[in-house]
């Protein structure tokens, strides 16, 4: 999907819809991004974040569950430009980022709750392909996600591919 609006979104589909709770800020260029989602869960420990973002994106959107912490960051410009190369089409953290206005200066979507500069430990520690829930909705890996200026709506089936029907 190239153009959307996530308010047009609500007004086709409505309640089968989910729509998170505007606790995100918004940082890249890109003011909207959409894509299946590739969940992993962490607590300050970016590890399982560059594992995932050295993959192919393949146009998908990471979603990161850290935890609600705002005690370090866990995306950073160098995990930006890494999701940037591998084509990745942008990047949920619950959870905070840094190098904000690096980030600000890529063609890349990231929402997050908010900064710091401090980095994350290198524990290994988290787990990946995990369903997750925050902001008020469940982030299941497959189901679509679409984000821009008005907020963040998911849905379990791709809007792109005219289909009417969508099952949450």
């Amino acid at each position: 999907m190239t153009t959307f609006k996530t308010a047009d979104l609500y007004d086709s589909y409505g309640d089968l819809l989910q729509v998170a709770e505007p606790i995100f800020r918004q940082f890249g260029r890109r003011t909207a991004f959409a894509g299946p989602i590739v969940a992993v869960k962490v607590f300050e420990d970016n590890t399982l974040v560059r594992a995932s973002l050295e993959t192919p994106g393949r146009g998908a959107v990471l979603v990161v569950d850290g935890g609600g912490s705002t005690r370090c960051a866990l995306v950073g410009d160098l995990l930006a430009r890494l999701a940037i190369d591998n084509g990745w089409a942008g990047i949920i953290v619950n959870g905070c980022i840094r190098d904000s206005a690096e980030i600000d200066g890529m063609d890349i979507g990231i929402r997050a709750l908010a900064t710091n500069p401090a980095r994350s430990e290198k524990r290994g520690e988290g787990r990946g392909d995990v369903k997750v829930g925050f902001a008020g909705v469940s982030f299941t890996p497959g189901h679509h996600v679409y984000a821009d200026a008005d907020g963040v709506v998911v849905s379990e089936k791709d809007l792109a591919d005219g289909t009417e029907t969508v099952l949450v």
